[in-house]
């Protein structure tokens, strides 16, 4: 081996490339650790919750107390009893009130017959106060009784005529529409004021024409949108929309815009 110290030749170089290797790894380890860690925690805690709910599920089982249950009996005994009680109480309630019942039917033909003989007193009075009556209407100082029901008579008749009187000046309600009227011309050279003119010449008995305006259209076109007052008996809006339609030398169509009750 002496003869080797004078040979370029690395003998221990295994050694250096396994401890090369071993530092490599470490680091590689403490790189991965934290994550890798992370995990095995979870893993771990998961089979030990897993092992200790088998362990504890049979105990559970086992752990119930006979002397609980000889306390849920006995509770349940004593409801039924206390249920029990409460019926019978109930019970004895009804045939209280049948018998409240049966004690004051009875008491019906009584008052019948109360009100019977309170009749028949009464029936024995009438002819009593019929005899006073009869020698009231004998007048010893000639009363002018029938003159004073005359007078009245008039009176309530006077009244009477005044209050029909002031009845029938009430005016009647006359049911009236507002309608607004958009009517559109053929083209934008149709003269607006002059078709104007002509709806207004439209007139009848309940029709009463308001305000007018333009509205544009397009192209340079307007209508004419007005509005009237219609007594509803009196003016029909079809006859309206017909009599302004015929205007056919600027009129093209009629259009209701709005209705209302007055």
């Amino acid at each position: 081996m002496e003869y080797l110290k004078y040979e370029n030749i690395w003998i221990t170089k295994c050694i250096y490339e396994d401890a090369e290797t071993k530092y490599y790894e470490n680091l590689a380890k403490a790189s991965v650790t934290p994550l890798a860690g992370e995990v095995a925690k979870a893993r771990q805690l998961l089979i030990e919750s897993r092992e200790s709910f088998k362990d504890t599920s049979a105990p559970e089982i086992q752990s119930i107390d006979p002397g609980a249950i000889k306390f849920l009996e006995k509770k349940t005994l004593e409801f039924e009893k206390s249920i029990n009680t409460i019926l019978s109480r109930i019970e004895q309630l009804d045939l209280r009130l049948s018998k409240l019942e049966k004690q004051t039917t009875p008491a019906r033909p009584l008052q019948e017959g109360k009100v019977t003989s309170t009749a028949k007193a009464t029936a024995t009075v009438k002819p009593n106060a019929s005899k006073l009556e009869d020698d009231d209407d004998v007048d010893l100082f000639a009363s002018d009784s029938e003159g004073e029901d005359e007078a009245a008579a008039k009176i309530r008749e006077e009244r009477l005529a005044a209050y029909n009187a002031k009845k029938s000046k009430k005016p009647a309600l006359i049911a009236k529409s507002n309608v607004i009227l958009d009517v559109k011309p053929w083209d934008d050279e149709t003269d607006m004021k002059e078709l104007e003119n002509q709806v207004r010449k439209i007139s009848s008995e309940g029709l009463l024409w308001g305000a007018a305006k333009l509205v544009p259209l397009a192209y340079g076109i307007h209508k004419l949108q007005i509005s009237c007052v219609v007594e509803d008996d009196k003016v029909s809006i079809d006859w309206l929309q017909d009599e302004i339609t015929a205007i056919e030398d600027y009129v093209q169509s009629v259009d209701i815009a709005a209705f209302n009750k007055i």
